[in-house]
């Protein structure tokens, strides 16, 4: 949010305060300043102060007001003018080309002069015509046979703003002469309101910050309206389909406007706020949006009458129906949900609620009667709306954070004052106000051992007491040595019971100011200190695939049922459709609307979105998958999932190109895993809808599946854009970390050496290799230190229906050096056990 200094004094009293301390307070009360622009107040002589500052300061000898008397043509030159100034000491003929001058040229002297901001010979300013802020000194010139040494000043030349098609026309009561630093110098403080201080998005909110941390008055806005002419009672109805979405609407009349432009201190204000002037009418809309924090509409009176056919004007709110369409004033055609709220009158919508008005009922250059709209929205609704239909803007940036419904009264007298001031319109008497949905103030109770416990300091509560009485909080002291303090109606961020405690600790701990909170140690006894096996079991596995070159990703919960659809091929999506998902209350966007059932999906889709940067890529994630249980909170386990994708090497020189990652690289990968977790598992032939027939097996441990992994099916892969082949896997990570060992065995280091010998059997082709690397192990015992099959071979010398296992055998004693004996004897018992339990003969 930007503030202009200027405007905060309208509430607080701060000019003993230099720009950057008012700077430092706010930051360290929790609203960072990000910025300072200065508009021709003086920038701070130090730089230490820490914040970012940057503008232009006014020399008050060189810029001043001036006012311009006659606007006489240039004898040489059609788009330039010369005028007759004065700037308080002496007259000046000051050629410009300002095209909101030429309207005045040639008129003589005129009856009413006009005040600008006018910069003498020597003035340092800003170049109106070059790219961005260069500054430039004023010097004399002939232009076009005439002499030039000053200039009337533009918006831009002055750094207010980029505005550099006309000159500055000041108000009528500019006083000739002065300083303009000292008439409208000005500093931008850019505020960064987060949402635990969206109260504090206006004026009003950071001035009653700034007295609660100064001790400061606050001047409250004071407007005393002046009734004329029949009342709104019985022209215009209310009606509200919704409380819940929509707690207060309220409506009023000002009749006999005249649409103009503002008063420039009006447009002045506006523009370093950030926001565009537009006429008088909407412009007060938004400027007491700005000082009160409740957005507002203005509706064209005359055009709703003409939509009810000239009788009274009913006035609802309610949901949108499906594929119903509104113009909003942006120009944009806008298709609407059900969960889009409307305004609306008899003929139909009217305005998108709390986000953006409708462009048919807006008001224009022939509007004369204006219907001023007050209200409170849901704000989880609003934020869902401007999000769905990507309108950010002021209204929606402060609904959508909550605006309290009590400030609907105040906006709207604040806004009918400004209205009233500045277009010479007349109040209709009355106030339509629909209040269904009052929400109950939030009341804490707070004692002197909370704010030590919490805070470590000593605080009585009297003391407590009256610093939250500067911010507007009701408090009371109960004669049982407790604080009853009630939240003031524009505080929505204030709970009850414990919340509400830690809440006042907070306020309390801001005004005290933490500089001023001593360092302590912490009085409460720590907890004690216990291990959490399963999140430690869970590091472990994190930590081991990172070794093994994997890359971990973290994916959002949130996913759409299509999405994961894509899981499978085309022609098994009904499969899919009978899953059931949970269902989010207020999805962030249609793509995000369930949470996932299935993690494989949500990596697959971080492959798909790298497979255009880099062509090599290895990932795995662990996280939660949400499973519906009817009529109770969804079940949350764990899944691991992993991708790979590219080659097995990078190419260089001396490796072969183009060798791609298949289906043992990961079983590799998955071998390391379970060998380091130190879990005996099994690998089996298996069949799932997102994997290659023949290229998938499960993992099962002690005849349970652990998990399944292979290469993913051809046409699941045409369902993404990445280049195939993908090998990919998902595990029941608390099936994995129920499995893990809580000891096992470590094999000593022998000193005495090995004895190598290879063996190759042959078995028939549906065999799995490791039911024979089992019974191989298993035979050998102690002595047999490892088995690695490392040759299949098929073939006519072996028969059909047969293959070649080829087996590196290790044997070594912790005991002693192995003979031949006693290495043949191994070996031979092997093989009988082979032949006799199997069927298998040695390979000659």
């Amino acid at each position: 949010m930007k503030l202009p200094v200027s405007w905060l004094k309208d509430f607080v009293d701060v000019s003993a305060l230099e720009v950057v301390e008012i700077a430092r307070l706010l930051t360290m009360a929790g609203m960072e300043v990000e910025g300072i622009t200065f508009a021709g107040l003086p920038l701070p002589a130090r730089d230490d102060h820490g914040f970012k500052v940057s503008g232009l300061a006014w020399d008050r000898d060189k810029i001043v007001v001036a006012e311009i008397r006659a606007v006489n043509p240039h004898p040489n030159a059609d788009r330039l003018t010369l005028c007759d100034l004065f700037d308080g000491e002496r007259e000046h003929i000051v050629l410009t080309g300002a095209p909101n001058l030429y309207p005045y040229k040639g008129r003589g002297k005129l009856e009413t002069p006009i005040k600008v901001a006018y910069a003498r010979e020597g003035a340092q300013i800003y170049d109106g015509h070059a790219e961005g802020q260069v500054l430039t000194t004023l010097k004399r010139a002939r232009i076009r046979g005439v002499e030039s040494y000053s200039m009337v000043c533009s918006e831009k030349e002055l750094g207010i703003s980029e505005e550099h098609e006309g000159v500055i026309f000041l108000d009528a009561d500019a006083p000739v002469g002065m300083p303009l630093a000292d008439y409208m110098g000005d500093a931008i403080l850019e505020v960064k309101i987060n949402p635990n201080m969206a109260r504090n998005a206006n004026v009003l909110g950071i001035a009653r910050e700034v007295a609660a941390l100064t001790g400061r008055e606050l001047k409250k806005p004071k407007h005393a309206l002046h009734f004329v002419g029949e009342s709104i009672e019985g022209k215009v109805q209310i009606e509200i389909a919704n409380p819940e979405l929509n707690p207060r609407f309220m409506l009023a009349l000002i009749r006999d406007v005249e649409i103009k432009p503002s008063p420039y201190w009006v447009q002045r204000r506006l523009r370093a706020a950030g926001m565009r002037p537009i006429n008088n009418i909407v412009d007060a809309t938004n400027y007491a949006m700005l000082e009160i924090g409740e957005p507002l509409h203005a509706f064209d009176y005359d055009v709703l009458v003409r939509r009810a056919n000239g009788g009274p004007v009913v006035i609802s709110t309610r949901t949108a129906r499906a594929g119903e369409t509104l113009t909003t004033l942006d120009g944009v055609t806008r298709t609407l949900t059900e969960m889009n709220v409307l305004v609306c009158d008899s003929s139909g919508p009217l305005s998108l609620a709390g986000v953006m008005g409708g462009a048919e009922s807006e008001v224009t250059p022939q509007t004369r009667n204006v219907l001023l709209e007050a209200a409170a929205w849901n704000f989880i609704n609003i934020r869902r709306t401007a999000n769905q239909h990507n309108l950010p803007s002021e209204a929606s940036f402060r609904f959508s954070r909550g605006v309290h419904p009590a400030l609907a009264e105040e906006g709207l007298k604040r806004c009918l004052h400004w209205m009233s001031a500045w277009s010479g319109g007349q109040i209709a008497p009355g106030i339509v106000d629909a209040y269904p949905l009052p929400p109950q103030p939030a009341m804490v109770e707070l004692r002197e051992s909370d704010i030590r416990r919490v805070l470590g300091i000593e605080m009585p509560l009297q003391t407590a007491k009256t610093l939250l009485e500067r911010l507007e909080f009701t408090c009371e002291l109960q004669a049982d040595d407790r604080l009853s303090v009630t939240a003031p109606p524009f505080r929505l961020d204030i709970g009850e019971g414990l919340v509400g405690v830690a809440d006042l600790m907070e306020e309390l701990a801001r005004l005290y100011g933490y500089d001023n909170i001593p360092e302590t140690r912490i009085a409460d006894p720590l907890p004690p200190q216990r291990g959490n096996p399963s999140l430690e079991a869970e590091e472990r596995v994190r930590d081991l695939l990172s070794t093994l070159g994997l890359q971990e990703v973290i994916t959002h919960r949130m996913t759409a049922p299509e999405i994961e659809a894509k899981l499978l091929p085309r022609g098994d999506n009904p499969s899919l459709a009978r899953l059931e998902y949970v269902q989010l209350a207020n999805p962030i966007a249609p793509e995000k609307r369930v949470l996932r059932r299935s993690l494989l999906s949500s990596v697959l889709n971080v492959l798909e979105r790298n497979a255009r940067l880099r062509e090599t890529l290895a990932f795995f994630e662990i996280g939660a998958v949400y499973i519906p249980q009817p009529g109770g909170l969804p079940l949350e386990p764990r899944r691991l999932a992993i991708a790979l994708s590219g080659r097995r090497y990078e190419p260089a020189w001396d490796v072969k190109v183009g060798v791609k990652l298949d289906f043992y690289d990961l079983k590799g990968i998955i071998e390391a895993l379970m060998e380091a977790l130190h879990l005996e598992v099994t690998y089996v032939l298996a069949e799932h809808p997102s994997f290659h027939p023949g290229k998938c097996a499960s993992v099962l441990w002690n005849g349970s599946p652990l998990g399944v992994f292979g290469e993913l099916h051809p046409q699941v892969a045409e369902n993404y854009d990445f280049v195939a082949p993908v090998q990919a896997a998902e595990f029941d990570l608390e099936a994995l970390l129920a499995a893990l060992p809580s000891a096992y065995p470590v094999r000593a280091v022998s000193e005495y050496p090995p004895v190598l010998e290879d063996i190759a059997v042959i078995v028939d082709e549906a065999l799995p290799a490791d039911r024979v690397e089992a019974l191989i192990r298993q035979t050998g015992g102690k002595l047999l230190a490892s088995v690695r099959l490392f040759d299949v071979f098929r073939g006519e010398q072996i028969g059909a229906g047969k293959k070649s296992l080829a087996y590196a055998l290790t044997y070594q004693s912790l005991e002693g050096t192995l003979t031949d004996k006693e290495a043949a004897s191994i070996r031979n018992r092997i093989i009988r056990r082979l032949e006799n339990e199997l069927g298998a003969k040695l390979r000659g």
